[in-house]
């Protein structure tokens, strides 16, 4: 299998570091599959988003989560993410510990090119 960089040079990251209430993490991601696998997902019908997001689960703590996405404009995301919250309402979000399901932006500065990684495979 060629290797392939996480994320592209001059794209954005968004990163989702949140915990979810005590014991309910299976179920958070039920719902949050539920909604996120679902045609109702704005998220996924944007041309800005260029690799989908994944949900982790820290291996050390079973209610920390990280939600991670790349995109090429963290403006749309932002508003995408806006009209989930107020408009969507997706069931998962009422498992989120405090309320809060906001990220962080990263922009994504180095990113090996993918001559030097097909020379390593």
């Amino acid at each position: 299998m060629a290797l392939v960089p996480l994320a592209g040079k001059g794209n954005f990251m968004h990163i989702f570091d949140f915990r979810v209430l005590p014991g309910r993490g299976e179920e958070f991601i039920r719902l949050f599959e539920e909604f996120d696998y679902s045609d109702d997902n704005p998220m996924h019908k944007s041309p800005a988003q260029v690799k989908d997001g994944v949900l982790c689960r820290d291996t050390n703590d079973a209610d920390h989560f990280y939600l991670i996405g790349e995109w090429t404009d963290i403006k749309i995301h932002a508003e995408i993410g806006k009209l989930i919250a107020l408009e969507y309402k997706p069931a998962f979000m009422a498992l989120v510990a405090g309320g809060k399901f906001i990220p962080t932006y990263a922009e994504v500065v180095s990113s090996t090119p993918q001559d030097i990684l097909d020379k390593a495979a």
